[in-house]
């Protein structure tokens, strides 16, 4: 290909998870001579994926009706489930809420899930390149947002429709090689543009704010996904046993819990869910979830085993009343990028498919928004919007407001509002001690830090590729984030990508490991002062979930 190459399509499709590859296939067997192309920046289908993850199989049922003759990998259908409360010491069984049973669904691998889902779209006719970050919108000068504004192409200034993406560097797949053979600055052009970027989609995030599509919304709310993929000595194991637990080692403050998810052969995955409206900025996401593994009642379980995978992500937790409208000239959000997760039942695969068939269902009609709202996947978000901000005013009062809103199925004439994020940490005090609680000290279980975590998540940039984290100044980070927040990047990055280090003339400077990220987006979220921005790294760069 020659100088600023430019592909057309039909239907431009950003991220291939299950949104990205439910839409493509759909649209293809809607309208099988629809040209459609999904851009992946993860150098293999599903190296960047992760979830819990329990499939609800609603969605591929009616994608893929005959999937269960020849299903996914990894694909275990539950055969039980327990709720419990944990304290440091104990475990008490609860009875098990509606939302989190699990009859009739599986415990699947979404790693393996989508590589799954993708050879379905491409028998299709679906185009995938993966290996390819979608780094740069492009618009129409000639349409216009209704506001009488038009830009040029690629003018990210402008308020013409979306007409496209421009690709970003071109990786190397993980056996050295290149991928397809497309020019720096390539574009990839289309009527319609559909982000199927995941939680908080860099992006997704910038359409939001160009065409103020989360006017009137609540703020938005995400929690921070820890995992991790174990296998345990022989006979311990209980394919399709699905345990979720509350409490401990959380604050009563912070909303959250855990899951033990029984694979077959002796596997488990093994996570915690963190809300990142946390106000504490001590807390420790990472070294809290190695101090669940050491309670007496999971240590017993994990005890002589071995982690096999590590991974962690961010999770668009807002609900319905957060959800920004999801349509725009020449483009639609769908899926996590919009954030259609049904946090109460802890499942986000079929909600993202159902949004995703939706949409390609009714591409070219203006009311797709309206749509989802009405939609069984619109309806589920709406009748459980109070449950997650319930949480804000403690665990106890958490689970009593999630009792009644279960009884009376959402049916409450309030909808609650979320925290916005400058105001979820709180400042300390003058004169406070630096010295961060290690709420993982003791731990003998492994990975035992950050750094042997990212080992796990074969995470891999190129060490001369252009740092993706984007600080704007740094000066915040020596001077007033170590005053008022003690540089809490440190610790809420399950990764140890930042690290606040001697700048040789008495005082300490910011360092950014990039090379260890594993592009989870905790720090775009949770900075206080919202001065670091994730953008996408060199294309095939970044993790290598196999398993998880």
């Amino acid at each position: 290909m020659t100088e600023r190459d430019v592909m057309n399509y039909d239907v431009a499709i950003v991220g291939a998870g299950p949104a990205g590859l439910a839409c493509a296939l759909r649209l293809r067997q809607l309208d099988p001579t629809r040209s459609v192309c999904v851009i992946e920046k993860a150098a293999s289908l599903g190296a960047h994926s992760l979830s819990g993850a329990i499939l609800d199989p609603v969605a591929l049922d009616a994608l893929v009706p005959n999937w269960r003759s020849a299903p996914p990998p990894t694909c275990i259908a539950v055969t039980r489930d327990e709720f419990r409360l944990l304290t440091a010491r104990r475990s008490f069984r609860l009875p098990t809420p509606p939302p989190q049973r699990n009859h009739g669904n599986f415990i699947v691998s979404l790693s393996q899930l989508v590589p799954w889902l993708g050879a379905h779209a491409e028998a299709a006719g679906v185009d995938i390149f993966t290996g390819f970050a979608a780094s740069e919108l492009l618009f129409d000068a000639a349409a216009d947002d209704g506001g009488g504004n038009s830009g040029g192409s690629g003018n990210s200034g402008s308020s013409g429709a979306v007409a496209g993406v421009r690709l970003g560097d071109m990786g190397r797949n993980r056996d050295g090689t290149e991928g397809p053979n497309f020019t720096l600055g390539a574009e990839i052009r289309a009527p319609m543009t559909v982000l199927a970027e995941g939680c908080r989609g860099s992006l997704s995030k910038q359409l939001i704010a160009r065409f103020h599509l989360d006017e009137g919304r609540s703020p938005p709310s995400f929690g921070l996904g820890l995992k991790e993929l174990w296998q345990l000595p022989a006979g311990r194991g209980e394919p399709g046993l699905v345990q979720h637990t509350v409490g401990w080692p959380l604050p009563t403050d912070t909303y959250g819990g855990s899951f033990l998810y029984h694979l077959d052969q002796d596997r488990v995955y093994v996570g915690l869910v963190i809300g990142l409206d946390y106000r504490n900025p001590r807390f420790q996401p990472f070294e809290a979830f190695q101090q669940f593994k050491h309670h007496p009642s999971v240590r017993s379980l994990l005890e002589g085993g071995e982690p096999l995978a590590y991974g962690a992500r961010a999770i668009a937790a807002g609900g319905a009343q957060a959800l920004p409208r999801m349509q725009m000239p020449g483009a639609m959000l769908i899926g996590d990028a919009a954030g259609t997760l049904d946090v109460a039942r802890l499942k986000g695969i079929h909600q993202a498919m159902r949004c995703a068939m939706l949409a390609a269902e009714h591409l070219t009609e203006s009311g797709f928004d309206a749509l989802w709202r009405a939609s069984p996947g619109g309806r589920a978000l709406h009748a459980v919007r109070n449950i997650k901000p319930g949480f804000k005013h403690g665990l106890w009062l958490g689970l009593a407001n999630g009792l009644l809103e279960t009884v009376v199925g959402g049916r409450t004439p309030w909808t609650l509002k979320h925290v916005a994020n400058d105001a979820t940490l709180r400042r300390l005090e003058a004169g406070a001690s630096s010295a961060a609680t290690d709420a993982g000290a003791g731990r003998t279980l492994a990975p035992r830090d950050r750094t042997a975590a990212v080992y796990l998540a074969s995470t891999a940039h190129d060490e001369h590729q252009p740092v993706h984290l984007h600080v704007a100044d740094l000066g915040v980070c020596a001077d007033r984030c170590a005053r008022e927040y003690d540089n809490p990047c440190t610790r809420f990055c399950p990764a140890g990508v930042y690290e606040m280090i001697s700048d040789g003339a008495g005082g300490r400077r910011l360092q950014i490991n990039a090379a260890n990220c594993v592009h989870c987006k905790a720090c775009d979220i949770k900075d206080p002062y919202r001065i670091i921005t994730w953008t996408t790294p060199e294309g095939g760069s970044g993790p290598n979930y196999q398993n998880l």
